[in-house]
């Protein structure tokens, strides 16, 4: 029996392409009805070549509207013989959030890292635009073709396209969080004509991400961390405080010994906000370095009242002009003094402006002496 009334089947909206009747060729009769819905387009298909191409709407299928069935139906019965065909009906809707990743690493020679391995996902949409292209193409003579078996097909395509553009215009995997943009752009301008040549338009295009190996991600973040601290002698200062810390953390890095480890830990803990300092304030780092060998200095010279000449401490003359050096010493560790001085560079005892004194009878006493030589009295 012909076959009256030609229209979909599918109400999920999820078949790309639909094939009436399902079983291929059969009856159809001039004059029947043929439903096309919207969104979708109908492609008439007799011996393996397509006739006409149908939009939304009812159509009464006639020799008219059909002028290619003219060579192939029979007239004797009015233009009302049944004739054989099939009808594809194909859904041009976008098909939206469509992910797109790789499946293994994709390799990319980069000039500061050689080769790296990189991964890539995000999503696309695309429509069918041109129905009997993309049925010839894509669809041959299956009864239905859905969503899933074309979307293997375009990632593979998606990913070759992604590797080019990156292999061409990407230098350094450091350069690749500001491009995302550009390399989403370039990568669907070259998907256009891939996907224009199988009757296909793709809508969208976006790249959620392209991350390296963990490895390579760390490097990543040690020139970051290189670029905020300003150069690199700054940078090897942070790496070094950032290393004293992690082996703090370790509680003694495998030290043997419980109590060694811990005590190293705990050294390595306190040593943390100078190295840190210093990694921030390296001039200031120098100085303060410069600075602390002056109190050294002071407590193994004796400046010359003359001329000012540093002398070495317990010498008789000036080794510059000659002039006799006065042997001043701290009354509390006996250590020189120079002359003039205020605070022992020994002990820090503060020095009195003149000659030392007996408290019991204010007799001068001489520096260095334990004893009042007038009464006794023992000097504290």
């Amino acid at each position: 029996m012909a076959i009256e009334v030609i229209q979909s089947t599918d109400e999920s909206g999820d078949l790309i392409v639909e094939r009436f009747p399902p079983s291929g060729e059969a009856d159809i009769k001039l004059g029947a009805q043929l439903i096309v819905r919207e969104s979708q387009s109908a492609v008439f298909f007799r011996g393996g070549k397509a006739l006409d191409t149908f939009g939304p709407g009812r159509h009464t299928l006639t020799t008219a509207n059909i002028p290619l069935i003219r060579a192939v139906v029979n007239l004797p019965f009015g233009g009302k013989t049944p004739f054989k065909a099939e009808v594809y009906f194909v859904n041009h809707k976008v098909f939206t959030n469509v992910k797109w990743g790789t499946r293994e690493p994709i390799p990319f020679r980069d000039t500061e890292l050689a080769l790296v391995r990189l991964r890539a996902f995000g999503i696309m949409s695309y429509r069918v635009e041109n129905a009997q292209l993309f049925v010839n193409k894509i669809v041959g003579t299956q009864g239905y073709y859905t969503q899933n078996e074309i979307n293997d097909f375009l990632k593979g395509m998606v990913i070759g396209r992604l590797t080019d553009f990156l292999g061409e215009n990407l230098k350094s995997v450091f350069d690749l969080a500001r491009y995302y943009d550009e390399i989403g752009a370039g990568t669907k301008a070259r998907l256009k004509d891939d996907f224009a040549k199988y009757g296909m338009s793709l809508e969208d295009f976006i790249i959620n991400a392209i991350t390296p190996p963990e490895e390579v991600q760390k490097k990543i973040d040690e020139r970051s961390g290189m670029a905020a601290m300003g150069d690199l002698d700054q940078y090897m200062k942070y790496k070094a405080a950032q290393a004293l810390q992690d082996a703090a953390r370790n509680e003694g890095g495998g030290l043997a010994g419980a109590g060694m480890g811990a005590g190293v830990g705990l050294g390595m803990g306190m040593m943390m906000p100078q190295m840190v300092a210093q990694a921030m304030q390296p001039g200031q780092a120098q100085q303060a370095g410069q600075q602390q060998p002056a109190p050294a200095a002071a407590a193994t010279t004796v400046a010359c009242p003359s001329c000012g000449t540093a002398n070495q401490a317990g010498a008789k003359f000036c080794q510059n002009c000659g002039t006799k050096l006065a042997q001043n010493t701290c009354p509390k560790c006996n250590s020189p003094v120079s002359a003039g001085a205020k605070f022992c560079p020994n002990c820090g005892n503060p020095l009195s402006a003149g000659p030392a004194k007996c408290s019991n009878c204010g007799q001068e006493l001489s520096p260095g002496a334990k004893f009042c030589p007038n009464c006794g009295n023992k000097v504290s």
